[in-house]
């Protein structure tokens, strides 16, 4: 087998306690480490009082699996996991701000119809689209559009989360928080 270090992106995923400060704990441990991440999503999960974080990552698996270890030791984490490997589902938002003129608006109306996008807001001369779906499917409706000029772009960063009955989590977190009912 290659033992050469292979850079690629993982995904990981963490449950944490819903608390100011989390966020900048778990940052400041990236950042230490002098770890990038290239996407970062937090919001509340089903269970009240723990977030959900999915981290996109670059690094081959050793440093990955070092920067999970590290994550799994702040007290404010209940639990970590790399599912790269696992069969997930991941989705992104983003909002695209294009120039728009009398000629080229029926052209990008038929560009986001193909991409299943939609258009939220129509300007005399520009148009926000909100498109969900995998990077590929953003990026190359981004580079569609950049044609017309982008304006403006916001991306959410990715969500994902492993398919079927598991949620994810080597130990399938039960609802507790530090052992608490």
């Amino acid at each position: 087998m290659d033992q050469t270090k292979h850079t690629e992106q993982h995904t990981l995923v963490a449950l944490v306690e819903d608390k100011p400060g989390v966020l900048n704990k778990v940052a400041s441990m990236f950042r230490r480490r002098g770890f990038n991440i290239a996407s970062l999503a937090v919001g509340n999960s089903e269970q009240p009082g723990l977030s959900r974080m999915t981290f996109a990552v670059n690094g081959d698996e050793y440093t990955v699996g070092q920067v999970v270890k590290q994550l799994d030791k702040l007290i404010d984490v209940i639990e970590v996991a790399d599912i790269t490997s696992e069969r997930i589902v991941t989705r992104e938002l983003a909002l695209l701000k294009v120039k728009t003129t009398p000629m080229n608006r029926g052209e990008i109306i038929q560009t986001v119809n193909l991409f299943r996008a939609n258009i939220i807001d129509v300007g005399s001369e520009s148009m926000v689209i909100e498109i969900t779906g995998e990077e590929d499917k953003i990026n190359a409706l981004h580079n569609l559009l950049s044609a017309f000029g982008i304006i403006e772009m916001l991306r959410t960063g990715l969500v994902a989360m492993v398919r079927g009955q598991a949620n994810g989590m080597a130990n399938g977190h039960d609802g507790q928080v530090n052992g608490q009912s």
